[in-house]
């Protein structure tokens, strides 16, 4: 990072330099035409660079380590190592001046929502207490009403799969952390801030899922960890194999902003069903190329390296069918953090005890040391990399071409100035020629990208319908169709229940059959849904470069002729650009608009009417088999027959009520892409290359009457212009060859 952040910081050092001399040069008649629109360039390159971040996400299944990594990074126990599973918390770290935590919550509108839809059909609730979004925890009574339901349900059905059932779970941990945060959530979203000796606190809320629930999001800022860069973003991500999988869904959505991801595997489970579960995920959202492989062992699991390396062995063949030649660590993250100065001061006896044992088993704390050493370097040498490419890199060029365009206008004016009013004339007169030329040029292309961004918009509107569209293949015919043909297994909620459990079973088949939607949506939907944007986002690139290379032939045709003209009157030629024009990088585009792509995360919402569906259905099933008995018609009397036939009547209406809640959350999900996303994106594409055209234009050619009126002055204005610009051109020299010497060095980085 150290090569990165020098010429990161020689190149702001030029940018100012350069913003300066332009504030400058605005003082002086006949160069000031058109300079305000290059001092706002350049004030907005610097803006990008001193905001540069770079996203980096540890992720891996649960008790894989990952947080105890983290905090071998930055060198100390900070984060809450072991953390529940329920929390969704992306914590986000970097390092700072001081230790500091801030906490985002969540508002008492969100909360009710979001408790709201955990108990749709939730039985047992006055209609008031657990339909709609009327439900309101600050109740008491509605809160104890809601406890007591939660407590009768049966125990056995809330197991599914060998985790208990999300929804329950979510309920429970809001009821039972209520009381610490009664007092802190607002009405709006409320931020606390814990620094210095009360930044643990915030270990509160992240390690205990009953306060963790409140959260929105979290960012810690840490004062160690000198192999961290400042504007590095470290997240330490849910575990991949949480039980929601809206929390998976989060995920996603930070990995869509990381520009590399850290997978860390644990050495005593090695690579889990849910490991490959996410990596083929990962793989389909298209983000895989970007990712380093740590394998994080326990000393007190492994005999020798040998038996170590046979595992690495088998975890590389594992790996490399879904990420060929991946590149993998061996590292223990709790050795490193245990011998890591600020850990040790808190280490226990214990812990102690086991640093000092390993330690002694010399082979493998040096494997551990090799590889962690390794890791730091191929990390900073990927960063360094990723950001000399996606920022630094476009950005000098940007400043390289008004650096040239401000410096070869000193130099006409200069030159202007030491002739008499019939040569500057003369000079102003074909500059003004090349003026008009560059206009005609630059209307033409105006016309051109009009044109151009109107049909893409419509292009691009058919395809996303397309995508979109409710027929078999396509991922909401797939998602309607996995609706309508899920399997429910009825038997397993019948065994032991008899009719008056109706309400309590509906809503356990619901909550399983609501989690498998979210769960396919997750891993089939989401990383479709991303492919298919990124696929956008590749084409609006490359339609919009297809319109540079015929106007960049233009450009560098009316440059020859315009320096052919400059070297007549005996003027030094503008620098000549070869290299073509370039778009600035997808990342960078959508960082300056402020672009994000819509939430993955945010769930399919279901109407309480799904329970009043329900109940009506239950109340005319019933009915009708108490009037077919009646009318002495046989029907059968077991209360499983009745409540097998209840059942099934009620789910299929419950499937219909899904459909209609998937079908609207794809209709908005799709107009915000349309919307939000998008055309916003192609607008934000055509406005780069817009003034990146412009700047071409601006680089040589101006207004200059107003230097031909100011030879007419008396002779001592003349002279005093004159020095003011030769100062001003020695100045230009120097940040152009200031510019031109980083340009070779960062040619070195990529």
């Amino acid at each position: 990072m150290d090569k990165y952040n020098f010429l990161k910081n020689e190149l702001l050092e030029a940018g100012q330099d350069l913003s300066a001399l332009l504030s400058d040069v605005k003082a002086v008649p006949g160069i000031s035409d058109s300079l305000d629109g290059w001092e706002k360039a350049c004030d907005d390159i610097l803006s990008h660079l001193s905001k540069d971040i770079i996203r980096v996400a540890v992720v891996g299944a649960i008790k894989s380590g990952k947080s105890t990594f983290v905090n071998s990074l930055f060198k100390g126990d900070y984060l809450k190592r072991g953390a529940g599973v329920v929390t969704s918390i992306v914590t986000k770290i970097r390092r700072g001046d001081s230790l500091n935590a801030t906490l985002h919550f969540k508002s008492w509108e969100e909360v009710n929502k979001e408790m709201a839809q955990a108990m749709i059909l939730l039985p047992s609730l006055n209609r008031d207490t657990g339909n709609g979004d009327c439900f309101d925890i600050r109740q008491k009574e509605k809160r104890e009403k809601l406890r007591g339901t939660l407590s009768n349900l049966n125990t056995e059905h809330l197991i599914s799969n060998g985790a208990r059932n999300r929804n329950s779970v979510l309920l429970d941990s809001y009821l039972n952390g209520y009381e610490k945060v009664e007092d802190i959530l607002g009405s709006d979203m409320l931020t606390l801030r814990y620094e210095e000796s009360r930044f643990g606190a915030h270990r509160d809320f992240t390690g205990n899922d009953a306060l963790s629930v409140y959260l929105r999001d979290i960012h810690l800022e840490i004062s160690t960890g000198a192999d961290i860069d400042r504007t590095v973003e470290i997240a330490d991500c849910q575990g991949s194999d949480s039980p929601n999988p809206l929390h998976l869904a989060m995920i996603q959505d930070y990995l869509l902003q990381t520009h590399l991801i850290i997978y860390v595997i644990s050495s005593r489970t090695g690579l889990r069903q849910a490991d490959i579960r996410f990596l083929s995920i990962i793989r389909k959202m298209g983000i895989m190329d970007n990712i380093l492989f740590v394998f994080n062992f326990d000393f007190s699991e492994h005999e020798s390296p040998e038996e170590l390396h046979a595992l690495l062995e088998k975890l590389k063949t594992e790996i490399s069918l879904i990420r060929p030649n991946p590149e993998i660590h061996t590292l223990s993250a709790l050795f490193n953090l245990f011998k890591s100065g600020k850990a040790n001061i808190r280490l226990s006896e214990k812990d102690r005890q086991r640093l000092a044992q390993w330690k002694k088993e010399k082979e493998l704390s040096a494997l551990s040391d090799r590889e962690t050493g390794l890791f730091i370097s191929c990390l900073n040498r990927k960063l360094t990399k990723e950001r000399c490419s996606l920022l630094l890199k476009n950005q000098l060029e940007r400043l390289r071409l008004i650096s040239s365009g401000t410096t070869h206008r000193i130099s006409v004016c200069t030159d202007m100035l030491s002739r008499d009013a019939r040569g500057a004339g003369e000079i102003a007169e074909k500059i003004k020629y090349h003026r008009k030329k560059m206009l005609q040029i630059n209307s033409m292309t105006e016309s051109t990208l009009d044109g151009m961004i109107k049909k893409m918009r419509q292009n691009l509107r058919a395809d996303i319908d397309s995508f979109f569209d409710n027929i078999p293949g396509k991922i909401l015919g797939e998602t309607l169709r996995f609706v309508r043909d899920y399997g429910i297994p009825y038997h397993r909620y019948e065994e032991g229940s008899d009719i008056s459990d109706f309400p309590n079973v509906l809503y356990l088949i619901f909550q399983e059959f609501r989690e498998a939607v979210d769960m396919f949506m997750t891993e089939n939907v989401n990383p479709d849904i991303i492919r298919f944007v990124r696929d956008r986002e590749r084409k609006i690139r490359e339609q919009l470069e297809s319109v540079t290379s015929p106007y960049d032939v233009m450009l560098q045709n009316a440059l020859a002729e315009y320096n052919r003209d400059m070297e007549y009157f005996g003027i030094s030629p503008i620098q000549r650009h070869l290299h073509k024009i370039e778009l600035p990088d997808t990342e960078l585009v959508k960082r300056t608009a402020a672009l994000k792509f819509p939430r993955l995360a945010a769930p399919v919402r279901y109407s309480a009417k799904i329970k009043t569906e329900a109940i009506i259905r239950f109340s005319f099933h019933t009915a009708f088999l108490t009037f077919k008995k009646l009318l002495r018609v046989k029907v059968p009397d077991n209360d499983n027959n009745k409540m097998s036939s209840a059942l099934k009547v009620s789910v299929s209406r419950m499937k219909e009520e899904t459909g209609g809640a998937v079908l609207f959350h794809f209709k908005d999900y799709r107009e915000n892409i349309k919307f939000q996303y998008v055309f916003k994106l192609a607008d934000a594409f055509s406005d780069n290359l817009r003034d990146i055209l412009l700047s071409h234009f601006q680089a040589y050619v101006s207004d200059l009457s107003e230097i031909t009126e100011l030879i007419t002055r008396k002779q001592t204005d003349r002279e005093k212009a004159s020095e003011i610009l030769r100062q001003m051109e020695s100045a230009a020299g120097e940040i152009s060859g200031k510019i031109d010497r980083l340009r070779e060095e960062m040619e070195s980085c990529l």
